[in-house]
């Protein structure tokens, strides 16, 4: 596993993480600093959580599809993960740098 997938997981069990739904309200709320967007969702979520995430200035990846996302944090068929934890988002945003 990579160190990412690692994080996300750690993320979730220290209450990091907000999904779905709730990452948009979140978003509403500026207390997501990062989003993962699954690459393998529907064409009107990726525009939904794209289209927000540039108008609050929040950085996003659309680099993991579902299945990668739901197994970092131990669930089933999430399409967008929020991060909740400045400290956390930047730690991503490196990983994600290193990445490309």
């Amino acid at each position: 596993m990579d160190q990412l997938f690692n994080l996300l997981g750690l993320a979730k069990r220290a209450g990091k993480i907000v999904l779905g739904q709730s990452a948009l309200d979140a978003i509403l709320k500026k207390k997501v600093y990062l989003l993962f967007i699954a690459n393998d969702a529907s064409d009107n979520t990726i525009k939904r959580y794209t289209d927000k995430a540039n108008s609050y200035k929040i950085a996003y990846s659309l680099e993991f599809n579902s299945e990668y996302l739901s197994n970092a944090i131990g669930s089933y068929n999430n399409m967008v993960i929020g991060i909740t934890d400045v400290g956390f988002a930047d730690r991503f945003k490196e990983l994600l740098r290193k990445r490309v």
